[in-house]
């Protein structure tokens, strides 16, 4: 199964300010995030971020905000975006099946989301270097459940590549500048 930028929507999840500095490989997720938001901007796939607790957790990181549209960001309180009403409507109004994850942290609220999107029938793509958690063995280990539950794991690159399809399409040179 393919990619599809006219199925797909990104979701970002919990790439947030003062969760960051504890993550592994932070700069790498956060970066690989960018890259996805931009590519999807070109690519005419709708994105959107969630936040936990962002009076705790703070807002999504400022890089990522600022690829994002002005009612870009779902709230949540539960670890999985997907028992959170708000978030399930955004889906639902956006009207596609195929959602293609990252953020933070992989064993956490990126697990549980994905797990819960998989029980309602969503088909969940995991961009596996766009994701990580406070350890890698919990990244690891969060990531090998979300395969054996059914997600399907990509890379950054993958998905960018997957979106476009062909090398004749207007927006191919300026994606290939987003991975160069």
């Amino acid at each position: 199964m393919l990619l599809s930028s006219q199925r797909s929507v990104l979701v970002v999840v919990d790439i947030q300010e003062k969760l960051m500095p504890a993550i592994a490989e932070s700069e790498r997720v956060e970066r690989n995030a960018a890259t996805l938001l931009k590519g999807a901007a070109l690519l005419g796939v709708p994105a959107f971020a969630t936040e936990q607790y962002p009076r705790g957790l703070g807002p999504t990181a400022a890089s990522l905000r600022a690829l994002l549209p002005p009612d870009g960001v779902v709230e949540k309180i539960a670890f999985s975006a997907a028992r959170e009403p708000a978030f399930l409507e955004r889906l639902e109004r956006i009207g596609r099946k195929q959602i293609v994850l990252a953020g933070s942290e992989a064993h956490v609220c990126v697990m549980q989301t994905a797990l819960s999107l998989i029980g309602l029938g969503f088909e969940v793509v995991l961009v596996a270097d766009a994701v990580s958690s406070r350890t890698p063995a919990n990244a690891e280990l969060g990531i090998a459940r979300m395969r054996a539950a059914g997600a399907t794991i990509v890379s950054t690159e993958m998905v960018l590549f997957e979106w476009m399809e062909r090398s004749d399409i207007p927006a191919f040179k300026a994606v290939l500048d987003l991975i160069r």
